[in-house]
């Protein structure tokens, strides 16, 4: 693929190489064989959010929230051409993507999850902190 991937993620495969159902929509982790740049896996989802092709107008100070001060409408579609496919849902409504637009000093790329009931993304910092999130969704944990 010719990068380096996300010291979170490289854990992650180098310890399942995949993963089923994190959410009742996520199907599949993809382990490394399957996993790919979004535009080549998956060009509908690009071609739909990308829309005209213009960049979203997001401010940094708008872009850089996470958590709940985020909103997931506050995407750069822009970076879209250059995200990492690393899961599969059956109707493909649903996907997982590592941005690497956004790296962490440590190397961590961002994170995001695309979902057919939002209006856009979450955001993560990594996949560490999708992976997290997604647990305590599961668990019915608050907070």
């Amino acid at each position: 693929m010719g990068t380096v991937l996300p010291p979170s993620y490289r854990e992650f495969l180098r310890t399942s190489n995949g993963w089923l159902d994190t959410t009742t929509a996520i199907r599949r982790l993809l382990p490394v064989p399957e996993i790919g740049w979004a535009k080549d896996l998956d060009p509908e989802l690009i071609e739909g959010w990308s829309g005209s092709g213009e960049p979203n107008d997001v401010p940094d100070e708008d872009y850089y929230a996470y958590g709940d001060e985020q909103q997931p409408c506050t995407i750069r579609t822009e970076y879209l051409n250059d995200m990492l496919k690393i899961s599969h849902a059956p109707d493909a409504s649903d996907v997982y993507l590592l941005n690497p637009r956004v790296v962490t000093p440590d190397g961590e790329w961002e994170a995001w999850y695309f979902a057919h009931w939002l209006p856009g993304a979450v955001r993560y910092r990594s996949f560490w902190d999708l992976m997290n999130d997604e647990y305590h969704n599961f668990r019915g944990d608050q907070g």
